[in-house]
């Protein structure tokens, strides 16, 4: 009896089993994206599957004019993906957008969010002088008796934030950065537990001087 044919069918075997796997992870493999797609989606939407433009509320090249709609020139394509994500769930609950996520694909996703990074952000500018001081103490050291941490810890010193983890905010309007602080303190955001904590701890004056700081940062 030849002892070697077992053990050859072993490795037959052994090997297509590997293959197997091999082509079911490359088939699973999400697509690279496409910013030229995302543009298109982004500035035209796609009524055939009920997606708005998001140029309407976002401006062009993701430079909103409407100060509660967020800027998102320039934000980092994971953030953006990550949101999108969260906006289909019960941890960002919003009318407009919760609609608008759950009609895109992994693909819009993963497209729009790529053209969007490619954007050039669109300068901010604060509007009273008067908190600025306290919104920049704040910004940069934190509020230490209300254990509130430096926001430039996790955004940036200059509100570039860190791609995947934390947002870029550099610019960014200031009514939407109250809200959006107003909503972690709340519970109406429920998406990072960090910012739930420290919007909690905020008063409405230090939300206002540090949002007003944060869109003079470039």
């Amino acid at each position: 009896m030849n002892r070697a044919l077992p053990m050859f069918a072993k490795f037959v075997c052994v090997t297509l089993m590997s293959l197997s796997v091999a082509w079911a992870n490359e088939e699973k493999a999400p697509a690279a994206a496409d910013p030229a797609k995302g543009s298109t989606l982004y500035s035209n939407g796609d009524p055939s599957r009920g997606i708005l433009a998001c140029v309407a509320c976002h401006g062009a090249a993701g430079n909103s004019t409407i100060t509660q709609n967020p800027k998102l020139a320039g934000q980092h394509e994971a953030y953006i993906q990550k949101q999108l994500h969260n906006f289909k769930g019960p941890d960002r609950n919003n009318a407009v957008m919760t609609g608008i996520a759950k009609a895109l694909g992994e693909d819009d996703v993963r497209n729009i969010a790529a053209f969007l990074e490619q954007q050039k952000p669109a300068p901010g500018a604060a509007r009273n002088k008067n908190t600025v001081d306290l919104g920049k103490k704040i910004y940069r050291a934190g509020i230490a008796e209300k254990h509130v941490p430096a926001c430039a810890g996790c955004h940036g010193p200059n509100g570039a934030g860190i791609p995947a983890q934390y947002a870029r905010i550099a610019g960014q309007h200031q009514d939407y950065t109250i809200a959006q602080l107003t909503n972690f303190r709340t519970g109406t955001r429920a998406n990072s537990a960090q910012m739930t904590a420290v919007g909690k701890r905020m008063s409405d004056e230090e939300m206002q001087a540090v949002a007003d700081y944060i869109a003079g940062l470039r």
